[in-house]
């Protein structure tokens, strides 16, 4: 983009601006001096972020700017791009920066959860690209919320599901929708790892080095407490989405792209927290998820977070049964069999990574999904492997389970819309929001 489409109105309005630390020459020439490079500005760059602002780099994009509430992780950042070979990035904790910057084309998110929506939409109305992290928000309500503000803005959104790019992911569900396996009547798919306690909830000071205001940002406000900063918001409701939208969401989106259906017509669940039940984690750790599709098609997901048990020789993956035969497909590639056990083909080499325990999730798949948004906005490629719609239909079942798992019932979902029909479930649907913070489309 050489211009910027619509400036964004009223993102402001939670709070001033902070301002960024001052280019050094060598980033302010890199920034004037590649006009025929995409520019990318990350938001959250202590962990994942930092990743895929390498991915990006290596897929040839211009990472001009970073953006954390954690003043230390500059360090890092500029540790980064020097072993890289790269002039760092502009640093800075407020990401609205970027937002009012003609020069930056894509905005990655990767900040805790309860960000992603509010920033992604942030960005759109900017009219910049977005490629936001998994799951794409924190309840079904937002996830209806991005798909339709990407719809209304024509610009490209791309979801954090990376196995949507492997070639052998690719290869195997065009096999199965050409009916090499037959009908596809049901899809297992699994997760295991070995977390440890958290320990409890204390209330603490708020470190020097965080801005606790911004990193809450949309979420109502609550008083600073340990552990959750920086990784264990993920169990806390307040924050996070659990186990499924951080990892299941992987695997059953690739559940769903095989069976290739929208949403599921009934989702139940059996789920409990069964290790370290003394500390602060409010979710599962241990969970069964049932999604019945029309058609008598089922996926199921089994996820351990604490006992890390691999199935099929794999720690995450997904298994489809057909009528003429199976296949497991993981980030590393596939193999078929026949009705009779035997393997009949396999393709391996999908350049992934399978290290459940990986916080950052780095490996090739990561860079090939970054490189497939570069080039649909530079017009080099003209489809993205994981469309918003699609990241979004794939993360409401995640959301969907954590609905039945809190309801502690069975839940009837309208297959067209993906809507809950009890009216016990709606207070799960969407959330409350910090005054001033409520997102737009």
């Amino acid at each position: 983009m050489a211009t910027r489409r619509d400036i964004i109105k009223g993102a402001a309005a939670a709070g001033s601006v902070a301002s960024i630390s001052t280019l050094s020459p060598a980033a302010y020439s890199r920034v004037l001096g590649a006009n025929d490079r995409v520019r990318v500005a990350a938001m959250g760059v202590r962990s994942r972020g930092l990743t895929l602002m390498e991915a990006f780099a290596d897929a040839g994009a211009d990472v001009s700017h970073a953006f954390d509430v954690d003043a230390r992780v500059e360090a890092a950042v500029n540790e980064k791009f020097a072993k890289m070979g790269e002039a760092p990035p502009a640093f800075g904790k407020d990401f609205r920066v970027a937002l009012d910057d003609p020069t930056v084309d894509i905005i990655i998110v990767a900040t805790p959860d309860h960000w992603h929506t509010p920033a992604s939409l942030m960005a759109l109305s900017a009219g910049k690209h977005v490629y936001v992290e998994k799951p794409c928000g924190h309840n079904g309500a937002e996830g209806e919320m991005i798909a339709a503000a990407q719809a209304k803005s024509g610009l490209h959104v791309q979801m954090g599901n990376q196995q949507r790019s492997s070639a052998p992911s690719q290869e195997l569900v065009q096999r199965i929708h050409d009916g090499e396996l037959g009908e596809i009547y049901h899809v297992y798919t699994w997760y295991a790892n070995r977390r440890g306690t958290i320990g409890p909830s204390a209330s603490a000071a708020i470190p020097d080095w965080l801005d606790w205001e911004l990193w809450q940002g949309p979420a109502p406000r609550r008083d600073y407490e340990d552990p959750w900063v920086h990784y264990d918001w993920h169990w806390n409701w307040h924050w996070g989405t659990g186990e499924t939208c951080n990892n299941a969401a992987h695997e059953l989106d690739i559940a769903r792209w095989i069976i290739d259906a929208q949403n599921p017509e009934k989702v139940s669940t059996r789920a409990s927290r069964r290790f370290f039940t003394d500390d602060a984690w409010q979710m599962y750790d241990t969970m069964h998820a049932e999604f019945l599709y029309p058609g008598d098609v089922s996926i199921v997901w089994d996820g351990h977070s604490c006992n890390q048990v691999n199935q099929f020789g794999r720690g995450r993956g997904a298994l489809a049964f057909g009528t003429k035969g199976s296949a497991i497909v993981d980030r590393e590639g596939y193999e078929i069999f026949d009705r009779g056990g035997k393997l009949i083909d396999e393709s391996k080499g999908g350049g992934g990574n399978t290290n459940t325990a990986d916080t950052r999730g780095g490996g090739n798949l990561t860079t090939l999904h970054c490189r497939n948004l570069v080039e649909v906005v530079q017009g080099r490629t003209s489809a993205l492997a994981s469309p918003i719609d699609e990241g979004a239909t794939s993360t409401l079942m995640c959301h969907l389970a954590n609905i039945s798992y809190r309801t502690g019932a069975d839940i009837t979902v309208d297959p067209e819309t993906g809507r809950v029909a009890e009216k016990f479930a709606q207070p799960y649907w969407g959330r409350e929001y910090e005054p001033g913070w409520m997102p737009t489309i």
